[in-house]
């Protein structure tokens, strides 16, 4: 009868590391996704669009300007031929103002909001290039 006493927590031990051993992830960790955070998935912003003039043709060579509005850096793109730019890797929590510019003539400013959620954001940015505007 003692041999059946001592092997019964030895079973018990045997067991528990076995069980360990075999789902250690289930006991020990949970899913990112649970707390917010998910490692995968890019948190950054594109921002993306054109520079046309009045008539809708692109404007080549035009300047782009993108400014953070929380520390006022300011970044600068040269369209192409086809007249598009491309802004990557902004910041989520960050608003930021774009505009353009071609020939000493400027587009309107638009907003990129922190409070719109799209991850992927295209503005067009108009210029009016005829001589009696400005």
């Amino acid at each position: 009868m003692k041999k059946a006493t001592l092997a019964a927590p030895l079973l018990v031990t045997l067991l528990f590391v076995l069980s360990a051993s075999v789902f250690p992830t289930f006991s020990l960790a949970a899913p990112a996704q649970l707390f917010g955070r998910d490692s995968k998935k890019d948190k950054t912003r594109l921002l993306t669009g054109k520079v046309l003039d009045s008539g809708d043709s692109p404007l080549p060579n035009a300047v782009v300007y993108l400014t953070n509005t929380r520390t006022s850096a300011v970044k600068t793109y040269i369209v192409g031929p086809d007249g598009t730019y491309r802004f990557p890797a902004l910041q989520p929590t960050i608003d930021y103002e774009v505009y353009a510019q071609y020939n000493k003539r400027k587009s309107g400013t638009k907003t990129v909001s922190q409070f719109d959620d799209r991850q992927q954001v295209y503005i067009d940015l108009k210029i009016d290039t005829k001589a009696g505007s400005k």
